[in-house]
């Protein structure tokens, strides 16, 4: 019975296989950060800060590491020119933090079109669930806008972490 699969059979089954693994590859290329983000952090955390000391609660800090991430995040979103907290098979935003070092429990916030950080973070303010992340139990903080080309509708992303 084990002579079933003859060595050519063998041999086809092994590279349809590989070819199996090697398209799935190609879906990865969405996940490809592009150049074009800016950190936009230094600019947003004042007005973070300022709507977490209105709540009674303590300013937050600018974390490489959620820089990092959220620069990563913007440029996903710009290169797949989606507005989502996941792109692509197996994205996981619990791995992605580890990734970049964020220290966790962590939150994102995501937005896209705004022309200015000052919009991107009145947007959040605005929406009650970006808020409440805005109003946790965090330290660190993040913020990046990326766009695809300088014509392209620009995507934000805040990373606030532990």
């Amino acid at each position: 019975m084990s002579h079933f699969l003859t060595p050519s059979r063998r041999g086809f089954l092994v590279l349809s296989g590989m070819g199996l693994l090697l398209s799935g590859c190609s879906a990865t290329r969405v996940l490809t950060p592009t150049p074009g983000a800016e950190d936009e952090t230094a600019a947003a955390l004042p007005m973070v800060n300022r709507v977490r000391q209105g709540s009674g609660l303590a300013s937050l800090s600018p974390d490489t590491p959620a820089r990092k991430a959220a620069v990563q995040q913007a440029m996903r979103m710009a290169k797949a020119n989606e507005m989502k907290h996941l792109i692509g098979f197996g994205d996981d935003f619990g791995g992605r933090m580890k990734r970049n070092g964020v220290a966790l429990p962590a939150a994102e916030n995501i937005a896209a079109g705004q022309t200015s950080v000052e919009a991107a973070v009145q947007a959040w303010i605005d929406s009650p669930s970006h808020l409440k992340n805005m109003l946790g139990g965090y330290r660190g903080l993040g913020v990046a806008v990326a766009r695809a080309s300088p014509a392209s509708e620009p995507y934000w992303a805040m990373v606030l972490s532990a």
